[in-house]
Formats: C-alpha cells, sequence, structure tokens
C-alpha cells in the first residue's frame, strides 16, 4: 500500500531554513514515522504522537492513508 505524507506549511517553511544535513534528518524521521504505522494515532482524529531521530523530532498526525506532519525540530 502507499501512504502519502502532508506537510504544514510552517514544517515546508522550517524545513527550507535547515541546513542539508537537518533536512536530511528531518526526512529520515518522517520516512521512520510513516512505515511504523503501529505508532500512529487513530486516523482523522485531533490525537497526533511524536517519531524522533538521533537529533530530531516530527510531531504527526494520522488519516486512513498517511500521515500529516504538523511540526519538527532538529537540534544540530
Amino acid at each position: 500500500m502507499t501512504y502519502r505524507v502532508d506537510l504544514a506549511f510552517r514544517v515546508e517553511e522550517a524545513l527550507a531554513r535547515l541546513p542539508e544535513e537537518g533536512q536530511q534528518e528531518i526526512f529520515e524521521t518522517i520516512a521512520t514515522a510513516l512505515v511504523r504505522r503501529d505508532s500512529w494515532p487513530p486516523p482523522g482524529g485531533w490525537r497526533g504522537a511524536f517519531c524522533w531521530g538521533p537529533l530530531s523530532w516530527v510531531a504527526f498526525t494520522a488519516y486512513r492513508d498517511g500521515i500529516e506532519v504538523y511540526d519538527l525540530g532538529w537540534a544540530g
């Protein structure tokens, strides 16, 4: 099954300000969240979840067919 990833506008802006190393880690963290479906909150609700990378984190909500990333952080 193919899943989709949506990025909130402020996430797109934050990614644009990160150096390439930070962008790469954030994308890897998003990919980890996407494939770990057991960590997704119930689809369609207001609940969110976090996924952590070595120096990053993403906050996301779930839909039946994917996730929406609404916040992120990178400590690099």
